[in-house]
């Protein structure tokens, strides 16, 4: 199934080669599942932050559950200013 993936601030480095700019448009296994696609990709969980399916806020208990041909994986590390 195809997804867009995207990863932002410090986490566009896990981008796999062909993204453009932030994102990349991917084709994965049938009921793939936020935790596996990062995975994969090498991000490591604890600098993951704020997750968003299709603009929807993901809390971390629900990060296992399988994504959908379409969908759109928004991830962001914890971001500190001031």
């Amino acid at each position: 199934m195809k997804l867009t993936f995207k990863l932002y601030a410090s986490l566009t480095e896990y981008l796999p080669a062909g993204s453009e700019g932030y994102q990349i448009v991917l084709q994965v296994p049938e009921g793939t599942t936020p935790i596996q696609l990062l995975e994969r990709h090498g991000v490591p969980i604890a600098r993951i932050h704020l997750v968003l399916r299709n603009g929807v806020f993901v809390p971390p208990g629900e990060r296992d559950n399988a994504l959908e041909e379409g969908d759109e994986l928004a991830v962001w590390p914890a971001v500190a200013g001031g």
